[in-house]
């Protein structure tokens, strides 16, 4: 078929988006306010492409307020966009132009974004003293990337999610290109899928369960303006919280530059992960979108029914903005609850993910005038879902418009990022007693937070680091940010990071000060695998990956924020820690209990399931304590809920300078206490593995040094 020989037919409202059928395509678009729609085909993803217009019929294309058409002999692979028609009032919130082409919210694959020009998109003419009550006259039809008819046919090979139980997983926070766009990676295919799929036998060595997945949805690289200092070079929007297209996986991350092939490579990296035991888990941002406020780009949503897809002012020309980032999307309009479970089901069911972890999830609470909900019917739905039944469901529990919901976050499904593990963490290992009995709370499964509604210990996402804030490394090596790269005069990130250098500022030269800091570290990941809770390692965390003091790195494509393999080698021995107490805690499943502690015995050997001791082998004085604190585990089969009986644990805790002597309390009759983990010892005597632990000389005190723990499991000696 010539192009432009199109032969249109009335088509079906369902499925939204671009559908293949046996005869072409089948085109579907919501909007309720428009008084016109046009769907623009294109002959190449060129630039210069030759287009054809298609305008709808509203009497015959149009069912409800779905707009659609069938276009016959088209195929995989063609490209489109719209026009949408309507007024332009934007104090009622009306922002229609006609010249702006849009994407289409349920688009699967969208051609290259990296020459987009978001100024193009405008909807009003900038520099006018009317500003965004203007209105653009200029047609961006050649500017604007197209969207992907895509098949999505794909050889899944008996592939299916894995969905692992969280008490039993480890999640590893990472970047698609930053994991390997680093020449020393020793990838084929740096900075992509397929490189994530090259790192496999690093996954399996290491022994993690998922990867969480910084946004692969469509964003723009290009968006930011800000200028880094440092190089002179424009800064890139690296981590990708600025969606474009929610269906859409990223383009620049495959190899195959053909358009649609992101589709292809994205599912070749889920079903290799999958083989080799791994999860996939999508953070994915709902939040808000890469239009922006008033004074953004129109490429989509705002185009299409900007009162439907965002919360507004009430002046409407406005925006509230509870993301930060400029609009909310009004996540529990009935038409975008919807929006959100097609996108949700489409990402479990057509590309085989097997969770998420939801930005700013707090704003998918919030009601159309940006109250917080009781029972929000968006999360409900999501929760209720039942093709998302056995899916992950993580929430950033909080929002920029105020909303903190860490504990509280509706329905009993939901797993969250607990802030206060990672807080508390911090300032007990920083040094402060008064955060021991924090401590104590924190490896019990933030009860505190987690008691109620149903849920369970595994409800609580642990973690130290995330891709916001300091690595690990920079959390022992920086008291102050240094953000000066980003180009905003060190004035973003967090100013409140809960880090100590130890004395110098930065990464140093002295391998004394170096090796401490690696036995800070080391604490805590141990703390982190040994507490109730499901753990998260920030990605290149086991390498002892800096960022150079920077706790923003949003900007950063570059050595700054891509993984560096040269460190594996260099920090062998502590490498060799993390990867062994992550097996550690994989082979106990008594740090996988399902049920929070009940400080009783539950299996009548009078050992109760948790017992908190002080240095003096006496209960602790919770409103006195100093920096020292330990733990007695009960290891039996009916403690821990499991089908066999795990090993009894006594865990030392010394957040002080100095050394401290601990009394060990008797372990059961015919038993022996045997030292599994000093962090204070070097590698490999810091960890033992499984069979090797080492027979105390001493069996009633352990001498616990400074800023140490130390992990003590009883068996019989052999």
């Amino acid at each position: 078929m010539a192009f432009g020989n199109f032969a249109v037919d009335i088509g079906r409202a369902q499925p939204l988006g671009a559908a293949l059928t046996d005869e072409g395509v089948n085109f579907a678009l919501f909007s309720r306010h428009a008084t016109a729609i046009t769907l623009i085909l294109f002959e190449t993803d060129g630039a210069d492409s030759p287009f054809e217009e298609v305008k709808l019929d509203k009497n015959r294309h149009k069912t409800g307020d779905i707009w659609h058409c069938h276009i016959r002999s088209l195929k995989a692979g063609a490209l489109y966009l719209y026009r949408a028609d309507g007024p332009y009032i934007p104090e009622k919130g009306m922002r229609f132009n006609y010249n702006k082409t849009l994407i289409d919210p349920y688009a699967k694959a969208l051609t290259d974004l990296s020459h987009w020009d978001f100024e193009a998109c405008l909807g009003y003419i900038p520099g006018e003293a009317s500003t965004d009550l203007s209105y653009s006259y200029k047609d961006d039809a050649y500017n604007q990337p197209r969207c992907v008819v895509v098949d999505d046919r794909f050889d899944w090979q008996g592939d299916v999610p894995l969905n692992y139980p969280l008490r039993f997983s480890v999640l590893y926070e990472t970047h698609v290109r930053g994991l390997t766009k680093n020449p020393n990676s020793g990838v084929a295919h740096p900075g992509t899928y397929k490189g994530v799929t090259e790192k496999i036998p690093f996954f399996k060595d290491l022994g993690i369960t998922s990867l969480e997945l910084l946004p692969i949805q469509e964003f723009n690289e290009n968006e930011l303006s800000n200028i880094n200092p440092n190089t002179g070079k424009k800064a890139t929007n690296y981590w990708g919280y600025s969606t474009v297209a929610f269906f859409a996986p990223k383009g620049s991350y495959a190899s195959d530059a053909a358009p649609g092939a992101q589709v292809r490579e994205f599912k070749e990296m889920v079903r290799e992960l999958h083989k080799a035991g791994i999860e996939v888990i999508l953070d994915i941002v709902f939040n808000h979108t890469a239009e922006g406020s008033e004074m953004g780009p129109t490429f989509s949503f705002r185009g299409l029914d900007n009162t439907i897809y965002y919360i507004l002012n009430e002046n409407k020309r406005f925006y509230q903005n509870y993301s930060g980032c400029g609009n909310t999307v009004n996540c529990n309009h009935p038409v975008v609850r919807s929006f959100i479970l097609d996108c949700l089901r489409y990402w479990v069911i057509e590309m085989h993910v097997d969770g998420f972890r939801f930005d700013l999830g707090s704003i998918l609470g919030r009601d159309q005038d940006g109250h917080l909900m009781e029972n929000p019917p968006v999360l409900e739905r999501i929760a209720e879902d039942p093709v998302l039944s056995s899916t992950k469901l993580i929430a950033e529990a909080w929002d920029a418009g105020g909303a903190y919901q860490v504990g509280w976050f509706p329905g009993g499904r939901w797993a969250e990022w607990n802030d206060r593990f990672r807080d508390e963490l911090r300032l007990y290992w920083r040094g402060d007693p008064a955060h021991t009995r924090h401590l104590a709370t924190r490896l019990s499964g933030s009860s505190d937070l987690y008691l109620r509604d149903g849920r369970k210990p595994f409800h609580s996402v642990n973690f130290i680091t995330s891709h916001d804030g300091f690595t690990l490394r920079d959390l022992v090596s920086y008291n102050q940010k240094h953000n000066e790269g980003n180009g905003e005069n060190n004035r973003d990130g967090n100013d409140n990071n809960l880090s100590y250098n130890y004395g110098y500022e930065g990464i140093s030269d002295d391998p004394v000060l170096e090796a401490k800091r690696q036995q800070y570290t080391k604490n805590f990941i141990a703390s982190m695998m040994i507490a109730l809770g499901t753990p998260m390692i920030l990605g290149g965390d086991e390498l002892g990956r800096t960022q150079q003091g920077n706790n923003n790195a949003y900007c950063q494509d570059n050595e700054i924020s891509w993984h560096d393999w040269t460190q594996k080698e260099k920090n062998a021995g502590y490498y060799r820690f993390i990867k062994e107490i992550i097996a550690f805690r994989r082979r106990h499943h008594g740090f996988m209990r399902p049920e929070f502690y009940t400080g009783r015995d539950g299996n009548y050997n009078a050992i109760p399931d948790i017992t908190w001791f002080n240095e003096e082998g006496d209960p602790p004085d919770w409103d006195g304590l100093g920096s020292c604190l330990a733990m007695r585990l009960d290891g039996s089969r009916a403690e821990i809920l499991a089908d066999r009986d795990d090993n009894d644990f006594f865990i030392m805790f010394n957040a002080g300078e100095n050394p401290v002597d601990f009394a060990i309390c008797d372990p059961l009759e015919g038993k022996r206490w045997f030292r599994a983990v000093d962090t204070a010892q070097p590698s490999p005597d810091d960890i033992y593995t499984p069979g090797n632990e080492k027979a105390l000389d001493n069996p009633d005190t352990y001498t616990v040094n400074g800023r140490s723990m130390v992990i003590l499991l009883s068996r019989i000696l052999y």
